[in-house]
């Protein structure tokens, strides 16, 4: 994964999988925050109360590194880690997959229990529409009317985002976006002209 590019879920997914009478239920839903997620289970739970089991893991951050998987009662390392598994295979984050499990009489081993929730877990990510995004950086930079030209020809030629453009007495604040691997060569082209600053740079 580039250190500014990642890949994740652009809208909600489902699939459902049977195995030996047990319906495993397979949600896919983006999420950004651990509060995302809190929220989303709360409501799988609300809504399936009367289910066996309510298994999920997600993969947060533009890098992936904050991640976790829980197999809410089924045998260790069965449910969450095959669902993590799914997540990490097709390469996404700001993901949340739950698996929900009506249990139907009949046991399926632990092996069967991670296949089942594996495939679920696939089928449902298979669905999901998958986007490419990109970490940006943001920054403002003010400028006089005399570089206010030479300003926007630097826009003009790296095609930044301009967020927010204001004036105040003779100076113009322009508010820029841009992938973060462009950042440096923006703020080196501004930093050119005359007179204008930086006055902050965040990582949106």
């Amino acid at each position: 994964m580039c250190a500014d590019v990642y890949h994740t879920v652009d809208g909600p997914a489902e699939a459902v999988y049977t195995e030996k009478r047990s319906k495993f239920l397979a949600f896919v839903r983006p999420v950004t925050t651990e509060d995302d997620v809190k929220t989303v289970l709360s409501a799988f739970q609300h809504d399936y109360y009367d289910a066996r089991h309510v298994c999920y893991a997600y993969v947060l951050g533009p890098d992936g590194a904050r991640f976790r998987a829980n197999d809410n009662g089924e045998p260790s390392g069965t449910a969450g880690k095959p669902i993590l598994g799914q997540i990490h295979s097709k390469g996404l984050t700001n993901v949340l997959v739950v698996v929900v499990r009506y249990f139907g009489g009949i046991k399926l081993g632990t092996s069967g229990l991670t296949v089942a929730y594996r495939t679920a877990a696939r089928e449902a990510l298979d669905a999901a529409p998958v986007v490419e995004r990109t970490v940006d950086g943001q920054l403002v930079a003010v400028v006089p009317y005399t570089g206010l030209n030479a300003a926007m020809r630097v826009v003009k030629e790296l095609s930044p985002v301009v967020v927010e453009q204001g004036y105040s007495g003779m100076d113009c604040r322009l508010v820029l976006r841009i992938r973060l691997s462009v950042m440096p060569q923006l703020k080196e082209r501004l930093g050119k002209i005359e007179f204008l600053r930086i006055e902050d740079e965040t990582t949106v």
